[in-house]
């Protein structure tokens, strides 16, 4: 379980396949307090740690979580948001995110407004997954509210420190980004499924 507050930015060292899964190799400021089979989203996907070198951590994508989500494209020296899983009994800063990602989205467009930038991304709606305005949605791991909403796309507004300390600082037109839509959404959405 997790927040959807990034606490760092960590570079992709290595990239190592093995038949459908993909070793994903990761340095970042706090793999010397990483433990071995501990929990850690890498934009938005819950990955376990399968190894340790210095400061440097190794964690393993399987098939089905490569098809949901960006983490095939990664290659060594691209960035990642990181986040560790939350402790119990600490503050819920951002919402419940569970590290499993629905789907991708696509980055439509980018729009500075005096201080802030939206970005709008839009996402195949064919899944029923759905965002409401001012709603909450987790975007590569961060958690973020919804600002506008429509049936195939959405947009985020983001703060200075946001942009600067996650990836959005790197996204462009044509971005493809991993998407956990809120979990209290889908559960709602499948209970008027199943009674139509």
């Amino acid at each position: 379980m997790f927040t959807g507050i990034i606490e760092t930015l960590g570079t992709i060292e290595n990239i190592a396949r093995e038949e459908d899964n993909l070793h994903i190799t990761v340095r970042c400021s706090f793999t010397g307090e990483l433990q071995i089979d501990q929990s850690v989203s890498h934009n938005g996907v819950c990955l376990t740690v399968v190894g340790i070198d210095e400061d440097r951590y190794t964690v393993t994508a399987i098939r089905e979580t490569l098809q949901r989500s960006n983490l095939g494209q990664l290659k060594p020296g691209d960035m990642v948001n990181l986040e560790r899983a939350m402790k119990l009994g600490e503050r819920l800063d951002g919402h419940i995110v569970q590290g499993h990602v629905d789907q991708t989205a696509v980055c439509r467009d980018i729009e500075h407004a005096n201080g802030s930038r939206v970005f709008t991304f839009g996402y195949d709606a064919s899944s029923n997954n759905v965002t409401i305005e001012k709603g909450s949605i987790t975007i590569d791991g961060t958690s973020l509210t919804v600002v506008d909403s429509g049936r195939d796309f959405f947009s985020v507004a983001i703060i200075p420190y946001t942009f600067d300390h996650t990836n959005f600082r790197n996204y462009t037109k044509g971005t493809v980004v991993n998407l956990e839509f809120d979990v209290v959404g889908k559960y709602v959405s499948r209970l008027m499924e199943l009674r139509s």
